[in-house]
């Protein structure tokens, strides 16, 4: 989980390799008026978004023997929807907006605009202490990322 730009789809990738599990991209989920109002720089309602976090649910669902979905997950409430899929265990992807904004700043071919970083940040509630899960700092290289979300699931 995280805002847009902050390591998931990479994060993501490497550690269903490393678990030997499905891997899943949460914006395969977006219906195409969601992706068209991203894409015009407008950010999405909660409106929006619960059909698309009732898809990534259904996905969990088909999973019970476990795999990884890359979603911004970014209020408790998507969380607690997600949730309805089966257990999850999140990763969240965390840094400092300058660092992420430049992140998006470089990334080309997402439909996914950098004017819309602020939107999300504002959006974004942390874990609480009651949701599985670990916090990672950003500022470490995606092998690093990768390494202490791998650990931090066996621990879970």
């Amino acid at each position: 989980m995280g805002v847009s730009g902050s390591g998931k789809t990479t994060v993501g990738r490497n550690l269903a390799d490393r678990l030997g599990v499905p891997y899943a991209e949460a914006d395969e989920f977006h219906p195409p008026a969601n992706i068209a109002k991203m894409s015009a720089g407008h950010p999405l309602t909660d409106e929006d978004r619960w059909p698309w976090l009732r898809a990534i649910a259904d996905w969990i669902r088909e999973h019970p023997d476990g795999g990884v979905v890359t979603c911004s997950a970014l209020k408790r409430s998507y969380r607690d929807l997600l949730r309805t899929g089966g257990p999850v265990f999140f990763v969240h992807l965390s840094g400092v907006q300058e660092v992420i904004a430049a992140r998006l700043a470089a990334r080309q071919g997402h439909f996914m605009p950098p004017a819309l970083l602020a939107s999300q940040l504002a959006d974004l509630e942390p874990l609480d202490a009651d949701e599985p899960g670990v916090v990672l700092n950003v500022d470490a290289t995606p092998e690093a990322l990768t390494e202490a979300a791998y650990r931090a699931t066996q621990h879970s």
